[in-house]
Parts: C-alpha cells; sequence; structure tokens
C-alpha cells in the first residue's frame, strides 16, 4: 500500500486534530449568539466568557499530560480513541447545557480530550512517517485543525440565522462535534499501531508488517529492513540505559535539551498571537465597526484563509526548505502584520473609517497567512522529530501541556479583558516577544531536522542512547534484522 496508504492513515489520525480545531473555533460564534449570551446573562468581553475558554484550555493541560502516560501504557492509536471518547461526553454535556456549571464542565471534558489528541495524533503519524515526507505527513495535523475551524464557523454562521429566541443558534453546533467523535472511536480499529510503539512492546514480526504496508513501493525491501534494524538497534539500547518515568527528560542533559526544543516551539506558536485571534476575532473586527452577521461572515472567510495557506505550504513546500528558514520568516512577518494592525486600530478607534476598517482586517488576515507558512505546521512536525522515543511521549505530553495548552489558558483568560481596556496596545506585547526572545533563539538554537528519520535526528542533539551506540548504526550489527522473501515470511540476517 506504502505511501497512499500512509497518507489515509495521517488524514484520519487528524480527525482528532479536527476536534481540536472544531473546539476551539466553535465558541467564537457562540458567544455571538444573542441566545446564548441571554441564556447564561453575559457578555461577549465578560470574565465568564474568559473562563469558558480558559477552562478548555485547563483541561487540555490536564489532558496533555494525562497522553504521556497513556500513550507508554496503552499505545498511540488507544490515546487517540480515548480522547475521542472523552470529547463525545463533552460535547453532550455542552449541548444540552441548562446552566453555566454544565457548560464549564462539558468544556473541561472537551479541553481534557483535545489535550490528549493534540499531542498523541503528531506522534502517532511522526512514528508512521517516511522521512522524505514527514512534513506533509505530521504538517495534516495543522491542517485539520484549520478544516475543523472553518466548519465550525459556517456551522456556526448557519445556525445564527436562527432566531434570536431559539438555543439552537449555539446548542447545534456544540452538539456537531459528537460526529467526528463518534467517527474516529470506530474509524481508528483499522488502522495499525505505531511501528516504534510495536518494536518498543517487542511485537517484531507485526512491526515489520507495519512498516511494510506504510512505506512498501514494490522495490524497496532493503530499505525497510535497514529502517527497522535502525528502529530496532536503537531501541533495544535505550532500553538498557534509560530509566522509566518523567524523570530522566528532566536530569538528563541530552534529553533536557530535546525537551527544552520541544516545548519552547509551543510557547513560540503561542505568542505569534494565533490563538487570540482565533478565540476574540469576532470582537477583533467589532472594534474595527465590523458587527452582526457581516462579523460572523468575516470571520468565516477568515477560517478558509489559513487551512488552504496550510495545504499549499506542507504539499509543496515544507520538505524542501526545512524548518528553520519557515519559521525566522514567520516571525519576522507575524510580527510586522501586528504592529501595522496596532497602527490601523490606533487611527480608527471607534471602527468609522470603512478604508482603514478594511486594512485592519486584512493585516488580521495576514497574520493568518504567515502562520500557516511557518509555525502552524512546523510546531507538531518540529516537537514530534526532536523527541527521542525512550521521552517521546512523556516529553510531547509536557511540551503540549504546559508549552502549548498552559501559555493558552493564561491568553484565554486574560485576552478578552485585554482587548477591552487596552485594545490594539495589546498586540505589542506578542510583537516585542517575537522579536527580543523568539527570533535570536531560532536562529541560534533551533536544528534542521528536514530529510532524517527520527533515529537519524539523535545525532544532532549528541550519541545515541546516552553514547551506547555507534555514530553510525551500519557499524554494529542490529539484534535481529528482518527482511520479507516474496513468501511473505520474515527471517533472521
Amino acid at each position: 500500500m506504502g505511501k497512499w496508504f500512509n497518507i489515509a492513515l495521517a488524514i484520519f489520525a487528524a480527525t482528532g486534530s479536527f476536534l481540536f480545531g472544531y473546539d476551539s473555533g466553535v465558541m467564537t460564534d457562540v458567544i455571538q449568539s444573542p441566545n446564548f449570551l441571554a441564556f447564561f446573562d453575559t457578555d461577549p468581553t465578560s470574565p465568564i466568557i474568559g473562563a469558558i475558554n480558559s477552562v478548555f484550555s485547563g483541561g487540555a493541560v490536564f489532558g496533555s499530560l494525562m497522553g504521556g502516560l497513556t500513550m507508554d501504557r496503552f499505545g498511540r492509536r488507544p490515546t487517540v480513541q480515548i480522547g475521542a471518547f472523552i470529547c463525545l461526553i463533552g460535547a453532550i454535556l455542552q449541548s444540552a447545557a441548562q446552566n453555566l456549571g454544565m457548560i464549564l464542565v462539558g468544556r473541561i471534558f472537551a479541553g481534557w480530550a483535545v489535550g490528549l489528541m493534540s499531542m498523541s495524533v503528531p506522534v502517532y503519524q511522526s512514528e508512521c512517517a517516511h522521512p522524505r515526507i514527514r512534513g506533509l505527513i505530521v504538517g495534516l495535523t495543522q491542517q485539520m485543525i484549520g478544516v475543523g475551524f472553518i466548519v465550525s464557523t459556517w456551522i456556526g454562521y448557519g445556525s445564527a440565522q436562527a432566531p434570536a429566541s431559539s438555543s439552537l443558534q449555539w446548542r447545534f453546533p456544540l452538539a456537531f462535534q459528537t460526529v467526528p467523535c463518534i467517527i474516529l472511536l470506530i474509524g481508528l480499529l483499522f488502522f495499525p499501531e505505531s511501528p516504534r510503539q510495536l518494536i518498543e512492546k517487542d511485537r517484531d514480526d507485526e512491526a515489520m508488517r507495519v512498516l511494510r504496508k506504510l512505506h512498501y513501493d514494490g522495490s524497496n525491501d532493503d530499505w525497510i529492513a535497514s529502517e527497522f534494524n535502525e528502529i530496532k538497534t536503537t531501541i533495544s539500547a535505550e532500553k538498557t540505559v534509560t530509566a522509566t518515568g518523567w524523570k530522566p527528560m528532566f536530569t538528563v542533559p541530552q534529553y533536557r535539551t530535546r525537551l527544552m526544543h520541544a516545548t519552547l516551539v509551543q510557547v513560540f506558536t503561542q505568542l505569534t498571537g494565533i490563538n487570540v485571534i482565533g478565540y476574540y476575532q469576532t470582537i477583533m473586527y467589532k472594534a474595527l465597526g465590523i458587527t452582526g452577521n457581516t462579523n460572523l461572515l468575516v470571520t468565516g472567510i477568515y477560517n478558509v484563509v489559513g487551512p488552504l495557506t496550510n495545504l499549499v505550504f506542507i504539499v509543496f513546500i515544507l520538505d524542501r526548505i526545512g524548518r528553520r528558514k519557515p519559521l525566522i520568516f514567520g516571525t519576522i512577518g507575524i510580527s510586522i502584520a501586528l504592529i501595522c494592525e496596532a497602527a490601523i486600530n490606533s487611527q480608527n478607534t471607534d471602527g468609522t473609517q470603512t478604508g482603514l476598517s478594511g486594512g485592519g482586517v486584512f493585516f488580521i488576515f495576514c497574520v493568518s497567512v504567515i502562520f500557516s507558512l511557518s509555525w502552524g505546521p512546523i510546531s507538531w512536525v518540529y516537537m514530534s522529530e526532536v523527541m527521542p522515543m525512550p521521552i517521546r511521549a512523556r516529553g510531547s505530553a509536557f511540551a503540549t501541556g504546559i508549552g502549548n495548552w498552559l501559555v493558552s489558558t493564561l491568553f484565554s483568560q486574560v485576552s478578552p479583558i485585554a482587548l477591552g481596556s487596552i485594545t490594539w496596545k495589546y498586540y505589542f506585547v506578542f510583537v516585542v516577544f517575537n522579536i527580543v526572545v523568539t527570533l535570536p533563539t531560532v536562529f541560534f538554537v533551533f536544528k534542521e531536522t528536514n530529510q532524517k528519520s527520527l533515529e537519524e535526528i539523535d545525532l544532532l542533539f549528541g550519541e545515541r542512547a546516552l553514547g551506547s551506540l555507534p555514530a553510525q548504526l551500519d557499524m554494529k550489527e542490529a539484534p535481529e534484522i528482518y527482511h520479507e522473501e516474496n513468501s511473505g515470511k520474515a527471517r533472521e540476517a
């Protein structure tokens, strides 16, 4: 089956990322619903709205950290399914809410689920991907996040056409989450576990079958045998010298460095300001004088632009130019766009100048485009690439839970207040951080991982398995090398 099966697996697993995007985006429209605001006696810039978004992010922190345990114990694929089941419960609670408590608990469950899936889907994809197309495969995570935002926006826009007296305005968008949950729960049963996870659990024959299913193109038996050999040798050596648990990734210098890279790429992604725009762009458009259904329409168009750009980037560009150059471009480009946005808002404080309002919308769209050509897909790709197998689950859990979701929780709570009080000046929080911290770190510290296998990336950070393996795997025989004969039977080399 080879490449196309690999892509199909990545797309289907990324249904979890679709839920990430949908759950994150659905509240953008829900908090504009007159019925929702009246039902819960609130307004879009109140602390209650901030709480609804921040408990979602807070639940995601817990879910991400929990994923570090479930991925090692149960596997990559089951962790994604656990996330889908928890999300199903959250969707039911939110759509059936009779009071604020039900909404908050439902959002906690949704965040818990999204946290699990946000860290497990990229790891699952990365461990199944061929090195030549790993940017495309893991980049599908960001692609489906964007698709989730698109669907949530247009479902929200359609539901907003219901009468203001109807709770359909917000109950239907929240209930729709159940559909991808059920699809993911059932559909993943027909896809295999990651070959690296299978080797980790000493299920070598099954791992070889999965590798062939993912990568065989009719003539690359030797490459598959070599890839299996490399994975098997690295994991076997790491097992003999690496303690289990959370402690090694903080105490072992090599692992601590890699954890820092993975966590920083997530933190820097949040500090682009993209999620603040995603959650609160309707407030931003209102400040530009764009209100009512036009506000939701612009939001819907915005949410389409990013995924379309992302698709072009991961298919045609990412695996050709690498990781570092787009991140540098993105940091500079987003900073310029936010400066221009702030300048326009400062001259159009009442939103009555139509020309300036159009320019404000343009630069918000520019942030989305530039993000999709840089930090959007690469944050997931780079995080999953730099983690070695012994700490890949827990390390990805920490990087996603702390670097992504904990920071997101902070901005979810303070952003509506900041946008309401200091308005356009708030953009400079992100501009200053990008210029002073993000740009020099990417330029001087981040490493180029493009076109390397996950095991070869070990060499970028020092010796393999804490120095127990040779620099070149072909200098030492692996414990077992599998090569399938025409009969399909594995033999020992």
